[in-house]
């Protein structure tokens, strides 16, 4: 049986959406900035979608008896969805026809499909999964490690049947590194990013070591058919049109934890609120406007060009407080949630 509950999100500061739209309506000023939840239970940590009528953001388990963060929104409410399971979920990745697939703490992959939450069986039950992506359903890549130190690092790969180490990776990731995200234009052109400045390419049989112009932990790879990006500790982002990857970071900038782009254009999210902005080929810090002192994670854009933040408290355990905030044309609700179980 599944039961539904209204609860109500107060913000410390504001509330926004008051009676709560039933629909998505344009802003009549264009383009604005806001905060449509403050202080959820867990911090949230990724987002994706296929579209802004369909949009998934997992995080942490507040320890709270409702397990971790694993939130939906189909256009009209927000959905909180209760997966039965325990632990800090770090990355959802999936696909418009399904599944959905959430990796976390203690080498855990949840797939969602026909509302239903699998644990499904992984190589090993210890360290984080702390990045998903796949070219389909039958092609997903999983990575991580420990995360607070650099050591016990995976690559692992599902082939619609079960998960298992990938044969390609080097074998020296459990040794010297973790693995933090992966993301690719195709099923033959996947990249890989950790600590130390990892970066490791995939062409669909070779997985190779990519030199890059910096030593920093990258924490999030993702970009288009034509240009891959890159963000990490030391405020570094990097891009690579094909011909390399090469340091597009402005000076004195702040950690960035995550990256999303589409078409042109590119936002990547960090600590203290922070988000850049990438317009007409340069990178510049953009002022939301909004009262936030916690970290962003994950970023989002949905295919009106819409960005999507989430975070909270990221940075220490446990991972609170989560954020979600909004930048585009689209007036969404905000500030309640059902809950699904």
């Amino acid at each position: 049986m599944k039961r539904f509950a209204l609860v109500s999100i107060l913000f410390a500061l504001t509330t926004f959406c008051t009676g709560c739209p039933t629909e998505t309506e344009p802003q009549p000023n264009g383009p604005a900035w806001s905060q449509l939840f403050s202080r959820l239970p867990g911090a949230l940590i990724s987002i994706w979608g296929t579209s802004s009528a369909n949009i998934w953001t997992v995080g942490g388990d507040a320890e709270d008896g409702d397990g971790p963060m694993a939130m939906h929104f189909d256009g009209t409410q927000w959905t909180r969805h209760l997966t039965g399971k325990t632990g800090d979920l770090w990355w959802v990745h999936g696909f418009e026809a399904g599944p959905i697939f959430m990796g976390g703490a203690n080498g855990t992959v949840l797939r969602y499909e026909g509302a239903t939450f699998e644990k499904m069986v992984t190589p090993a039950a210890a360290g984080t999964v702390f990045g998903i992506w796949g070219a389909s359903a039958d092609d997903v890549w999983a990575v991580g490690g420990a995360g607070s130190t650099p050591t016990g690092g995976f690559i692992w790969h599902y082939d619609g049947k079960a998960w298992a180490p990938h044969p390609a990776a080097p074998a020296d990731l459990a040794d010297t590194t973790t693995v933090f995200k992966a993301w690719g234009a195709s099923a033959d052109d996947v990249w890989f990013v950790g600590t130390g400045g990892l970066v490791l390419h995939f062409d669909g049989k070779t997985m190779t070591k990519v030199a890059v112009p910096t030593d920093q932990t990258l924490f999030t790879v993702s970009g288009t058919d034509s240009r891959a990006y890159a963000v990490g500790a030391d405020g570094v982002i990097l891009e690579n049109a094909g011909a390399g990857w090469l340091d597009a970071a402005p000076d004195n900038q702040q950690q960035m934890n995550g990256i999303a782009a589409r078409g042109e254009s590119a936002f990547a999210v960090g600590i203290f609120g922070g988000v850049m902005q990438r317009t007409a080929g340069q990178w510049a810090r953009i002022e939301t406007g909004l009262i936030f002192q916690d970290d962003y994670h994950g970023v989002w854009i949905d295919p009106a060009g819409g960005a999507w933040c989430v975070g909270g408290q990221v940075a220490a355990l446990p991972l609170v407080d989560g954020t979600i905030a909004y930048y585009g044309s689209a007036d969404v609700p905000g500030s309640t949630y059902a809950i699904q179980q």
